[in-house]
C-alpha cells in the first residue's frame, strides 16, 4: 500500500521526507517503524514536536499527531506505543574512548572505591585468581575522592609498598580516573628498569620519596615509562569495541565521537561496519605522529564510511594534562602545589606543526586542554594558523575539555568558531577537589564556565570523556542542568545551561561540532533515523528526577538496537 499526500498539506508532516518541492504529490511507501503515544521533541524549528514519529528505510518519514502516523503505517510496519515516553534525537557522545570504554569493562573498576585500603583489597583478591606473572588491571581511582589520606604519602599519593606487599610476583598497573597518571607495583617497576636513577620525561614526573625512590606513581607522559609491564596484557580490540557498543546502545547513545585512535583502529572499525557488528555511529579523531600522518594522509579517506557509520573527521593532541593529577597547565601555581602550575605535556612547537597538517588536508584539530594556560595556548595557534591561511572560522576546530579558562578567552571561541567540546558531568565530579587545586576566584570565573561561552555565541558540546566518567548521558545533562553535587548542593548554578540548550549539546551541536549536522542530530524528515527513547521527559521533569531516567529504546537507523527488559 501507498499513503498520497499533497505535499502542501504534508508540511510540516512530511516535509524533507523526499526531497521534491512544489505542488507536486508525493508518493510514499508505508512506514517501516512507527513510534506512537509520547512526546517527541525533534530540534527541528520548523516543527519542535509531535506525539508521533515514522521512519522509512534508515530515515525519518515524518513527525506529527498519533493520527498523521498511523495513516502511514500498513500491514508490515512495527508499531511502538511509547506510552507517554519522551522520544529525542539520539544522543551523540561528543568525547570519548570508544575502545577504553570496552577496555573498562576487562579490568577492576576503582571509580567507587572509598580509600586505598579498598584497592588493595581488590588487588589481593585479583592476584588469588590471576595466573603467575600476569598483569593485574584497575582503571577509575582518584585520590581527591577517598575517604582518607594514605599513610605514608606523597602529595597525597600512597607509596606502592602495600599494594607491592599483596601481588609481590604479579605486575599491577592502576590508571587514575583522569587518565592522566598511573599507580604501579614494584614488580611492574622492575619490569621496565624503574629505579631511583629513572629520569622524569619531557611533560611527566616519576613521584619520589625523600630517599629519591620512586614510590609508584606517575604523572601524565610519565606513564609511558610502564610501557613493558602494559605489554603483557594487551587485550583485544575487538572484544574490546564489542563491549564498548553494546555499553553505549545500553546509555541511548547512538554517535560516539572518538577522541583519538590509530589507523589500525580505524581498519578494525571498518571490519566491524562491513560485518554488522558495529552497531552505532562513530567520528574519529587519528591520534598519530605528524610523519605518520604525513605519509597516510594523501591516499585516506573514510568518510560516511558503510551507510553513514564511520568517518574519520580530526586529529588529536593534548598540550597539557588533567587537573586531578596536577597536570593541566596554569597560568598561575596550584593553590595546593604552589611549586607547581602543571604540566605541558607536547611542545607548542609540535601542535602547531600538526595545525598545518590539519588545515592542509581538511580535517578539524581537535586539541586537549584543560587549564587556562592551556587553553589560551591552543587559541593562539589556532588564531595564528586562521591567519596564515588567510581564515579558518569555518573549519569549526575544536578544543577538547576547555575546563578551565581565563575570562579574557571566553569570547575568543566564538570569535575564532572554536567549538568547546566540554564535558558537563567533569563539573559536578570534580567540583568537590576543583576548590583546592584553583582556589574560589578562578573556580568562580573560568571552570566549567559554558553558560558564559554560550552567551558569547560560541558552540558548546557534552559528553562524559569516558571511561573517565560513566558514558551515560542523562548524569551529564543533569550536571549542565542543575550543577548539583552528589550531596545536593548546587555549586556555581549561575553557569547551568537550560534544558534545551544541554539537549541541542548532546545531539544538534555535537553533530554540528562534526559536519554532520546535515544528516543527524535532530528528528527531520530525511535525517538518519537515530532515536533515544526515555522514560521520564527530561525537559520537563522536576530537576531532581533527571538522574532516575531511563533509557527504554536506542534506535540507530531505524533499528532497535536496545530495548530495557
Amino acid at each position: 500500500p501507498r499513503v498520497l499526500l499533497p505535499l502542501l498539506l504534508a508540511v510540516p508532516l512530511v516535509g524533507l521526507a523526499r526531497q521534491d518541492r512544489g505542488d507536486r504529490v508525493l508518493l510514499i511507501d508505508g512506514a517501516d517503524l512507527v513510534l506512537i503515544g509520547g512526546r517527541v521533541v525533534t530540534l527541528d524549528p520548523r516543527q519542535p514536536e509531535g506525539t508521533a514519529i515514522a521512519i522509512e528505510g534508515d530515515r525519518v518519514l515524518a513527525v506529527g499527531s498519533n493520527t498523521e502516523i498511523r495513516a502511514l503505517a500498513d500491514s508490515h510496519t512495527e508499531v511502538i506505543d511509547l506510552g507517554g515516553a519522551l522520544a529525542i534525537p539520539g544522543f551523540i557522545e561528543g568525547h570519548g574512548h570508544f575502545l577504553g570504554v570496552g577496555d573498562a569493562k576487562l579490568q577492576l573498576d576503582l571509580m567507587h572505591v572509598a580509600n586505598w585500603d579498598e584497592i588493595v583489597a581488590m588487588v589481593a583478591a585479583a592476584v588469588k585468581e590471576a595466573e603467575p606473572g600476569e598483569l593485574i588491571r584497575g582503571r577509575g581511582w582518584h585520590q581527591s575522592k577517598w575517604t582518607k589520606t594514605p599513610e605514608p604519602n606523597v602529595d597525597g599519593l600512597p607509596t606502592h609498598h602495600s599494594l607491592s606487599a599483596v601481588s609481590p610476583d604479579n605486575p599491577v598497573i592502576l590508571t587514575h580516573a583522569s587518565g592522566h597518571a598511573t599507580f604501579a607495583n614494584a614488580k611492574a617497576m622492575d619490569m621496565c628498569g624503574i629505579s631511583s636513577e629513572t629520569a622524569d620525561p619531557r611533560g611527566g614526573q616519576v613521584l619520589r620519596d625523600d630517599q629519591g625512590n620512586p614510590i609508584g606513581a606517575f604523572r601524565e607522559t610519565a606513564s609511558g615509562l610502564l610501557g613493558r609491564a602494559r605489554f603483557a596484557a594487551r587485550s583485544d580490540p575487538r572484544r574490546q569495541a564489542e563491549f564498548a557498543v553494546a555499553e553505549c546502545l545500553s546509555k541511548g547513545i547512538t554517535s560516539f565521537q572518538d577522541a583519538g585512535s590509530s589507523f589500525r583502529t580505524v581498519e578494525l572499525l571498518k571490519s566491524m561496519v562491513d560485518d554488522g557488528s558495529l552497531g552505532l555511529r562513530l567520528w574519529v579523531m587519528l591520534r598519530v605522529g605528524v610523519e605518520q600522518l604525513e605519509a597516510r594522509l594523501p591516499d585516506f579517506e573514510v568518510h560516511r564510511y558503510g551507510d553513514e557509520r564511520l568517518t574519520v573527521g580530526g586529529i588529536k593532541r593534548s598540550i597539557d594534562g588533567a587537573l586531578g593529577s596536577h597536570g593541566a597547565w596554569l597560568l598561575e601555581p596550584y593553590e595546593d602545589l604552589p611549586e607547581s602550575s602543571g604540566l605541558n605535556t607536547t611542545r607548542v612547537s609540535e601542535v602547531e606543526a600538526c595545525a598545518e597538517v590539519a588545515f592542509r588536508h581538511g580535517l578539524q584539530l581537535c586539541v586537549h586542554a584543560i587549564g587556562d594556560r592551556a587553553n589560551r595556548e591552543v587559541l593562539d595557534i589556532f588564531e595564528r594558523t586562521f591567519e596564515r591561511h588567510g581564515g579558518g572560522k569555518d573549519r569549526r576546530w575544536r578544543i577538547e575539555h576547555a575546563q578551565h579558562l581565563h575570562p579574557d578567552d571566553i569570547p575568543r571561541f566564538a570569535e575564532l568558531g572554536v567549538i568547546a567540546s566540554m564535558q558537563g558531568v567533569h563539573c559536578t565530579s570534580d567540583a568537590p577537589w576543583v576548590m583546592a587545586r584553583l582556589g574560589p576566584k578562578r573556580a568562580q570565573e573560568g571552570a566549567y564556565v559554558w553558560r558564559e561561552l554560550l552567551d558569547s555565541g560560541a558552540v558548546v558540546t557534552n559528553g562524559t570523556d569516558a571511561p573517565v566518567e560513566d558514558v551515560n548521558p542523562i548524569a551529564a545533562f543533569y550536571a549542565s542542568v542543575s550543577r548539583r553535587l552528589a550531596d545536593d548542593t548546587p555549586w556555581y548554578p549561575e553557569h547551568c545551561m537550560t534544558r534545551m540548550e544541554a539537549l541541542r549539546s548532546y545531539t544538534l551541536d555535537c553533530a554540528y561540532a562534526a559536519f554532520e549536522e546535515d544528516i543527524k542530530g535532530s528528528l527531520e524528515p530525511g535525517k538518519l533515523a537515530d532515536v533515544t527513547v526515555l522514560s521520564k521527559d527530561i525537559l520537563t521533569c522536576p530537576v531532581q528526577e533527571i538522574p532516575r531516567a531511563k533509557v527504554l529504546y536506542t534506535i540507530v537507523g531505524g533499528v532497535v538496537r536496545y530495548a530495557a527488559e
